[in-house]
């Protein structure tokens, strides 16, 4: 990559949408007033308290007084009245509406009409966002109760319906806003716990389907080992009838006894390798012979009877350990049975085997469908050949052949046997 283009680069990892940041700013805020909940409390009590002062002090509250007469001291009370008990509006909104509504009262008995009682709306908000939404019924006949009040003392006819109204539509704005940031609460709540419990369910199903994939190998080597140390069982106990009559026939078995060790040894070796987790699988073992190379052609037939040509080229002479037979006709099964899953009519399969000196194989299985399993799509094809592939040191490629070639390929190379 050149210099211009990792600047470029570089810019594109560090450059942040507005809409992220002021997301990240605003996560970073509400887990600040979750740890701390006292310090925006006292900050927005401290607000309106000053603004309930200004009010109060600059005698604004006069334009609109019916009565522009009551006593100074009354107005503080008054004003304190309303923006103090705010602190307490998240944590006991109930409370602190009942608390305002006698100088609510009294605000409207005496003709003050102070500003500051529109603060109960905000109290009202509280409660459509915490409270169950039936508080709001009462909540809406406490702030209504001076309104009538008011209008009953100082209002006309006309003020009926119009401060009425208006103070009924204040209060259904507050209560909208509470719900509908309440419903918005939830919904990403739900979202976010649906999240949490998706992952934890992924993890553990990904872990249920490791492990049962190592139970699935340990079976299957259990089967290889089981009938390697039996084929020892029997040439030694041979071997021991031998020795006084045909010492020939018993150095034959000694031979035979070491070789058949080391394979077992070396199969023994790669399952503690694979199985790293010190589990012990309870289930009992199938005894049924898992299939070698042997096993291919039924298996070919049988694709084929399904209705997928396969076509098959084998060069060298098969000398593989039963471990790696099984690994050889797992790969191969398993790429065929994705090419009938996913080829599509019309398609064809090829299978190339190419047997080296020293255990080494090379198997390659391509088809002209429309794709196999990829490996994104959480199945546990893909991801079973790869742990048999690296029980013994193997390399497995699958993916879409290059275009303009259609289908897929699988491409499996099993090294030498490494000397015991």
């Amino acid at each position: 990559m050149d210099p211009v283009t990792e600047e470029r680069a570089a810019e594109e990892r560090t450059a942040e949408p507005l809409t992220e940041y002021v997301q990240r700013i605003t996560r970073r805020v509400r887990a600040f007033d979750r740890r701390h909940p006292l310090v925006w409390d006292l900050h927005v009590t401290g607000f309106w308290v000053t603004a309930a002062l200004i009010d109060y002090t600059g005698g604004g509250w006069r334009n609109i007084a019916h009565n522009v007469h009551v006593p100074g001291w009354l107005v503080l009370v008054l004003s304190l009245g309303f923006s103090v008990p705010l602190l307490w509006r998240r944590s006991h909104p109930r409370a602190v509406l009942i608390a305002l509504a006698p100088v609510a009262l009294v605000n409207a008995w005496t003709g003050a009409i102070l500003q500051a009682a529109l603060l109960q709306l905000l109290v009202v908000y509280h409660i459509a966002l915490r409270l169950p939404l039936r508080t709001l019924w009462w909540s809406a006949i406490l702030v209504l109760t001076p309104v009538f009040v008011t209008v009953a003392r100082y209002g006309d006819e006309a003020s009926w319906n119009q401060q009425i109204g208006s103070q009924l539509l204040s209060i259904a704005t507050a209560a909208l806003i509470g719900v509908t940031v309440r419903t918005r609460r939830n919904y990403t709540e739900a979202l976010e716990d649906r999240a949490r419990r998706l992952e934890t369910e992924r993890n553990q199903q990904a872990l249920l389907a490791a492990a049962a994939e190592r139970a699935r190998i340990a079976r299957e080597m259990h089967d290889i080992i089981g009938h390697n140390l039996s084929v020892i069982t029997g040439l030694a106990d041979g071997g021991k009838y031998a020795a006084a009559k045909s010492p020939e026939r018993a150095a034959q078995a000694l031979h035979a006894i070491g070789t058949t060790s080391r394979q077992a040894m070396s199969e023994l070796r790669r399952l503690l390798d694979i199985l790293r987790e010190e589990e012990k699988f309870q289930s009992e073992a199938d005894l049924t012979p898992q299939p070698t190379l042997t096993d291919l052609a039924p298996l070919i037939d049988g694709v084929r009877s399904a209705g997928l040509p396969v076509h098959t080229s084998i060069h060298g002479t098969p000398a593989l350990p039963p471990g790696r037979q099984l690994t050889v006709y797992r790969v191969i099964q398993e790429a065929l049975t994705n090419t009938l899953k996913h080829g599509g009519a019309g398609a064809t399969a090829e299978i190339t085997l190419s047997y080296e000196e020293k255990g080494a194989v090379t198997a390659t299985v391509t088809d002209t469908g429309n794709g196999g399993e990829a490996p994104d799509t959480g199945g546990r094809g893909l991801p079973g050949m790869r742990e048999r592939t690296a029980l013994y040191g193997g390399t497995l490629e699958a993916g879409p052949r290059p275009h303009p070639e259609r289908g897929w390929r699988v491409h499996l190379h099993l090294p030498e046997e490494s000397p015991q």
